[in-house]
């Protein structure tokens, strides 16, 4: 079993699954709302997706463009048909997906 300390020394810990950034954080900031979904980004090239294998060991939380994972489970496995599995310890994750500059504008990164 991790102690409170063990957890602290994780915070900060940062996770890169293709063009999708992952950091653990302490915990979830105010106003989010619920996601009813385990996908944390769509390819819209592809149509491959950056998704959780176990949906029901995770709780995604969302504010404008700002995305949280919730691992609820003793850990979740995210998975993509490009890239090798990643299990993410049980914890609350800040979740980015890559951005590219333009001239004109910062635009996501299509997969």
């Amino acid at each position: 079993m991790r102690s409170d300390n063990d957890h602290n020394k994780t915070i900060g810990t940062l996770y890169r699954h293709g063009d999708v950034l992952i950091q653990r954080i302490g915990n979830l900031p105010r106003g989010l709302h619920k996601r009813d979904d385990a996908i944390l980004a769509h390819g819209e090239v592809t149509g491959h997706s950056h998704r959780i294998r176990e949906p029901e060991s995770v709780q995604l939380w969302q504010r404008a463009s700002d995305l949280f994972l919730e691992v609820k489970g003793v850990s979740a496995t995210l998975v993509h048909e490009e890239h090798r599995a990643i299990d993410l310890p049980r914890g609350i994750y800040h979740v980015w997906k890559q951005r590219e500059y333009r001239p004109d504008a910062f635009v996501e990164v299509e997969d």
